[in-house]
Parts: structure tokens; sequence; C-alpha cells
């Protein structure tokens, strides 16, 4: 009697999302606010019954919107399954069909209206014409779409799919949901610009036309002319994913299997690029490497040289993003790093192998993951980079650059823009499957569910001569690059007048004392803390989503793992400009319309950063053996406390790398920022580049010093937040030891 009770009972989770389907109908406006999602004015403001407030149920009572009433259907359906036992093929079959009927509707109707009445003219010789209009979705419709979702994803997994776990059949529906809101909608969107005639008809001739351009894939540089934009990105992606990956291993090393007394500094050295607008990167290598430049002038006087303009172009652009990926690089790497298990190094020493071997035959092969992941994140962030080639490009054209002129300049052309876009896409695409083949499907499992008390051993000392000359190299490379900005800042006019003065950080960040009590009277205020709040609200977000997204194509397998997987990648392979001009295209108007508020802000950097959160954690977890998992299921614990209790523990660094780069580069971002700031919502980076284009190079170089000093503080905070994986339980002495 007990089995059955147990069986008949209603699962929690399915009264909530019943729960709160009908909720987002009957309590909650179901479209846009005009003062913004985050208004709550309207509870006082006429609520329930005024119709710009009202929700669904109310609208539909007082005859509005009467195309919302067919909703009621699936959100009564649900009903029928309380206290139905799950073994009845009813109970699947009831929720998929409430929970399909449901989206289908709720997008039917966000597409089938706009603003103007019905999208289309059959459905107007249908019903005639409509009197009302489409408004942007709210949070009456949010809270029943999720509901909706999330009821067609319990009944998919009570029909036993992926072993009729909830958690994880949930995660996927919620994850490819998202995706494809945010990412494959607009994108799609935009790429439809790629066909479109002047006149407004498609046609796959002019496509063609753009895809064949010699400005695209001419090799006039074999003959001594320029090359096509497409050769030049993947030379400089290629060159740019080697270096870094090279780099960040370097710096890796030392930091995890050297006795290198600086590490902190180190650390922090590695970080500092990140946490830098990218432009203000370009400026310092101008002025130090320019014509006009510290450098060019010094060793113009030293040996008789006429200084060139010699950075103007693949050089100046190759050292610039370096500098600003090798981070990445890094934060990919030191968790895999220091993830390889102590103990199987020491067994290769245990069997007379030296340290050389043992770093080139156990250690080396077992990085593997992260090596290619880090490859693959500097070849996309080199492709999808825009603001370096701008500053530091010349005549060296690449794809991002040709986008945003293509979009910015005067020729206005969408559909140049959407052919490049499709091209890098294919470019990040290649990059993606040879990384997949070059991994295989070989294990790099090092971290099971038994202790591990061994050490990492130090590097050989053959291997750790070079690698500390190059890394203590290029640390010193970019202190200087850093000194000059803070010059920079410090200066009355750059390059002109160099009397130093604090003036630019008085005008950009004063504060002072009315009656009313503290005033913050500086000009750059207003877009500090809108950045702050919009980049605190994204990094969780953004590391909670590119985390279980990582759980998922590492521990689970299913239908479509592979597109799955590519749609989580593809917001990053597109370039800045494309995101935001395609979040314009598709989020101006219904169902959808969220451009000029802060949640369209959020929502970019969201699925714009979303990728390193990924790449981290499936580079950490390819680490982690599955008899973790499954000693934890064997106990009775469900997968989402599995996830919960047992990987995320294991997974502090990925967790760190997905924080601290999706907080940073939300604070950073300019290339999609820039088409989607408003009056209300102006952002750090676009604040700075508006006072570049005043030719108030002071006080944007003053702000951008603040920003990387906020940001250095905000990297420490979530380094002693998360914390760091120990494997082994014995720590090294300070002294590096011979090999």
């Amino acid at each position: 009697m007990r089995a059955v009770s147990s069986e008949k009972t209603t699962p929690p989770v399915l009264v909530f999302w019943i729960a709160a389907g009908w909720i987002g109908f009957c309590l909650f406006p179901w479209y846009m606010l005009e003062d913004g999602l985050w208004s709550f004015g309207w509870l006082f403001d006429g609520y329930p019954f005024d119709e710009d407030y009202a929700p669904a149920l109310f609208l539909v009572g007082q005859g509005e919107k009467l195309w919302l009433a067919p909703l009621l259907i699936p959100l009564a359906l649900p009903l029928l399954v309380l206290r139905r036992p799950k073994s009845d093929p009813a109970y699947a079959r009831i929720l998929i069909l409430s929970g399909a009927l449901g989206i289908v509707w709720i997008i039917a109707q966000g597409f089938g209206i706009g603003i103007r009445g019905f999208t289309y003219d059959w459905l107007t010789a249908l019903f005639g014409e409509l009197d009302d209009r489409q408004y942007g979705m709210g949070y009456g419709a949010m809270i029943c779409a999720t509901a909706f979702l999330f009821l067609f994803t319990q009944g998919i997994a009570a029909r036993g799919a992926i072993n009729g776990d909830v958690f994880v059949v949930s995660a996927i529906g919620g994850v490819i949901a998202i995706v494809t809101a945010f990412v494959f909608f607009p994108i799609a969107r935009m790429l439809f610009a790629a066909f479109i005639t002047e006149d407004g008809a498609y046609s796959i001739a002019v496509f063609f036309s753009k895809f064949f351009d010699d400005r695209l894939w001419g090799l006039g540089c074999l003959s001594g002319t320029r090359c096509g934009a497409a050769w030049n990105s993947l030379f400089l992606a290629i060159l740019v994913g080697f270096i870094t990956t090279v780099l960040g291993l370097a710096f890796a090393l030392v930091v995890t299997r050297s006795g290198f007394r600086h590490k902190r500094a180190l650390r922090a050295l590695t970080v500092l690029p990140i946490i830098t607008p990218p432009f203000v990167i370009g400026l310092a290598l101008i002025l130090l490497f320019g014509l006009s430049g510290t450098v060019s002038e010094a060793v113009a006087e030293a040996f008789g040289i006429q200084p060139t303009r010699w950075l103007y172009g693949l050089p100046g652009v190759l050292i610039a993003q370096t500098l600003a990926f090798t981070p990445i690089a890094f934060l990919v790497l030191i968790g895999v790093v220091e993830g390889v298990s102590p103990s199987m190094e020491e067994a290769a020493q245990t069997l007379r192998a030296n340290k050389w071997q043992t770093f080139r035959t156990v250690s080396l092969p077992l990085m593997r993951p992260g090596l290619a992941n880090a490859f693959l994140l500097g070849f996309i962030e080199s492709m999808a980079d825009f603001g370096n080639p701008l500053v530091l490009g010349g005549n060296f054209d690449v794809l991002s650059t040709e986008i945003f002129f293509a979009i910015v300049g005067a020729q206005y052309d969408q559909g140049r823009a959407a052919v490049l876009a499709m091209v890098l896409l294919f470019f990040t695409l290649s990059a993606f499957y040879a990384q997949r083949m070059w991994l295989g499907k070989k294990s790099y499992t090092t971290v099971t569910g038994k202790g591990d008390a061994g050490v990492h051993p130090v590097m050989p000392r053959g291997l750790s001569i070079p690698v500390h000359c190059v890394v203590i190299s290029w640390a010193l490379f970019t202190v200087i690059v850093y000194g000059m900005i803070v010059y920079g800042s410090l200066v009355e006019l750059w390059g002109v007048n160099n009397t130093l003065t604090f003036k630019h950080y008085v005008t950009a960040f004063s504060i002072g004392m009315t009656e009313h009590g503290l005033h913050w009277s500086g000009a750059a205020w207003d877009s500090f803390w809108t950045t702050i709040m919009i980049a605190a609200i994204a990094a969780p977000l953004t590391a909670a989503v590119g985390l279980v997204t990582a759980y998922l194509l590492t521990r689970q397998s299913f239908a479509g793992k592979n597109a799955f997987e590519f749609g989580t990648m593809l917001s990053f392979a597109i370039p800045g400009t494309v995101i935001g001009v395609s979040y314009i295209l598709a989020f101006n108007v219904p169902p959808i319309e969220i451009t000029g508020t802060g949640i369209i802000l959020v929502i970019s950097f969201i699925f714009r950063n979303m990728p390193v959160g990924v790449r981290a954690g499936i580079a950490s977890m390819s680490q982690l053996d599955r008899s973790l998992d499954e000693s934890s299921l064997t106990l009775g614990a469900n997968s989402w406390q599995t996830f919960r209790k047992v990987i995320l523990p294991l997974l502090r660094p990925a967790i760190l790398a997905a924080l601290v780069y999706s907080f940073v580069r939300a604070m950073t971002a300019i290339s999609a920022v820039i088409f989607l700031v408003s009056a209300e919502y102006d952002m750090a980076t676009s604040y700075i580049i508006g006072r570049v284009e005043n030719n108030d190079y002071g006080l944007a170089i003053a702000y951008s010093t603040t920003l990387i000093f906020v940001m250095l503080a905000a990297v420490g905070l979530l380094q002693l937040l998360v914390g760091r994986v120990r494997i082994g339980r014995r720590m090294h002495h300070a002294t590096e030891r011979p090999a």
C-alpha cells in the first residue's frame, strides 16, 4: 500500500510549474511595462484592470486581446495528472501535450500579431482587420512560457528519456530554449539579410555575388598587394591561437610547477589584459612603437634609423591580440594543469622515468583537452575581435572590421555584413571540428574517487629555464604597456603636453557634499554604476548557464549533442558588432521587445561570454572520473544533488574562469554594447568611446585605468570567494629541487 501511495503522490516540482503557469496568466502583467521590467509602480497604478498592466485573465475577461484565451486549455490540462501515477501512459502524454500546445500558441500569437495588427496578409484575409496591436511580452508571458517548457520536459522525462532524469531533461530543454531564443533567432534574422535584394525580395544570386567578392578571397598579397579579409583573419587567428596557448601554458607551469616566488604578481599580470578595454592596449602600443612612440624615437636616435609604420598591420594586431587573449588561455589551462593527478606523475618517476620524460609522456598528453580548448578560444577571440584591428589594422583588413564598416559605414550593407559573418562562422566551425578530431575519443581522466596524497613535480630544468625566460620577458613587457596606460591618464594632453595632473580623474569621479548628502558629481559616475550593476547580474548567470551546459556535454548522451554544443559556441564565433545589430533587428519589435532596456545588455553578455564557461567546464570535467557520479547516484542522490555536491566543488578553477571572464568582459565589452546602450543604460566603454571621439583622451584613459583597478579588486574577491581545488594533500616547499 505504501508503494502505491508513494507512486500516486504528485511530484512537488510538477505542482510548482502548474502553479507558476496559472500565476503568470492570472496575476502578473502579460505585456512589457513601459517603465521596464524592474519597475513595480504598476502595483499602485490601476492594476489589475488597467490595460497596460493587466494580467492575461483580466484582459480576456474585459474582451481585450482575445487571442490569449486559448492558453486556458494547456493551462488546465496538467490538472488532469494530479494524483495520477507516473507509470500511467496518459501522465506523460498529457504533460507533453500541455507544454507543446502552450509554447506553440505563445510563439504563434507572438509572431502572428505585430505592431500594426496581423503580421501576414492571409491572417488578415481570414480574420479581418485587427483593431489592437501586440506589445512585447512581460512578466506574465515569461512565467507562463517557462512553465509550459518545464511541463513539456517533465513529460519527456516521464516517457523514459535519459533514464527518466527530470533534472537532466529539464536542463537540456532549458538550455536549448534560451540558446534558440537569444542566439539562433537573432542571428537567423541577421543572416537572412544576406539573401535580400534592394526591393526586399530574396535572391541566391545576390548572396553569391557578395560571397565571391575579391575583397574577401583575393590573394593579392602573394604578388605584393593585399589579401582578402578572409585569408587575413584566418592567418591571424591561427597565429594568435598558437601563441596564446603556448604562453598560457608557460604561465600555468610557472605558477603550478615551479618554486617561483612571485606567483601572486604573475597571476595578477596575466589577468590585467582582459580587464582592459581593447582599444586602450592599442593606444599604449602606439605610444610605445608608433611613429612618435617612445621606443621608436629612442631606436631612431641610437641607430640613426628613420621610424616606420611597421606597427600598423599584422604585427601590431598580433601583439595586441596576444596581450589581450593570453590570459584566456591561462585561465583555461591553470585548472587543467592543477587537475593532473600527482600520483600518475609520481608513478612514472617510480618506474625510473626522469622529469622530462614524465612531463612529455604523462603530464603533457593529459593536458590535451585544455590545450585544445585554449587554442580554440584564442582562435575564436581573434576572429571576433574588432577593437584591436580597428586601432592598429591599417591596411590589414579582417572580417570583424569589414563587418563593422558594412553596418555602421556609409554603405550600410546588411547583406555584405551577413555574408562576412557566415564566412567567419565557417572558419570557427572548422576550428571546432579540427579540435574534436585532434582530441579523438581518448580518455583524459586523472581524478577519481580515490584520495590522492601526491605532489605535482617541478618542471625539468631543461624546460624550466626557457619557460621562465619567456614568462618573465612577457611579464615585463606587460608591465611597460600598463605603465604607459597609467602615465597617459596623468598627463595634461597625451603626446603633446606631458605635465602631470589629476584633473582627468577629478572630472570623471569627483564627489561632493550638498544639503541633501553625498553627491556623485563626476561625469562618469552614471555609466560606472550602471556597468557594475549589469556586470554583477550577468556574471553569475553566465557561469551558471555555461557550467550546466558543460555538465550536459561531458556527462550525458542525447540526440543532437553535437548541434547542441555548436549552438552554445555560436554567439562567441560571431563578432560583437553583428550580435549588437542582430539583437536590434530581433528585439526591437514584439514579441520580445527589450531594446533600450538593461535586460538586453544582460542577455547579450550572458550569451556572448557563456562559451568560456562551457569550454573551461568541459576541460576540467573531462578529468573527473564518471565513477564519482555513479557512486553518488548509487548512494541515493539524484542528478541535481550529484551535480551540486560532487561535481561543482571539484570545478572551482572552471567556476573562477567563468566568473572572472564574464564579469570583466561585461565591464570592457564595446562591439555589441555600442549598439545596445541607451540614455538610461549607458555603459562605461560606450562613454569612453564618446570621450575618444571628442578627442578627450586624458579622461578616456583615466576612466579606463580606474576600471582596471576596480576589476583587479573584483577578481581578487572572486578568487577568495571561489577558492581553489586541491587534489594532493602535501604542499611544495618554496625552493625548487634540481632535475
